[in-house]
């Protein structure tokens, strides 16, 4: 239990950075990318609190990481469009990605609930 709190921290951490981050998008993005990106860190977050509330998690997990993956996506995008400079990427890439181990070890942990 402690480790699913630790990832829910792990992801209103990365939105708080990311929020900040995407008002200094041009407005011409306000309504595209921006809105793209902050709807994949919603689901991201509605996935890891659907998963600590469910019973069976190993489908809200396997969401959760495809979420992920998206998300990592939209910020390369960001990153290459030059909507994002090279620290921000960095920091909030590698906060996503912290997340994304994260999520394994709880996946793992599920696996192995579920094969005993």
């Amino acid at each position: 239990m402690a480790e699913e709190l630790r990832i829910l921290q792990k992801v209103f951490d990365m939105m708080q950075y990311g929020y900040q981050a995407l008002q200094q998008f041009p407005k011409s993005e306000k309504f595209a990318l921006v809105t793209d990106i902050k709807h994949s860190m919603d689901i991201l977050l509605k996935r890891c609190i659907e998963a600590q509330k469910k019973y069976y998690k190993k489908t809200t997990l396997q969401d959760m990481d495809v979420e992920i993956a998206t998300l990592k996506a939209y910020l390369r995008l960001s990153f290459t469009l030059g909507f994002l400079p090279l620290k921000k990427y960095e920091v909030w890439s590698g906060m996503v990605v912290e997340i994304g181990k994260m999520l394994g070890g709880w996946l793992k942990s599920v696996n192995n609930q579920h094969s005993t």
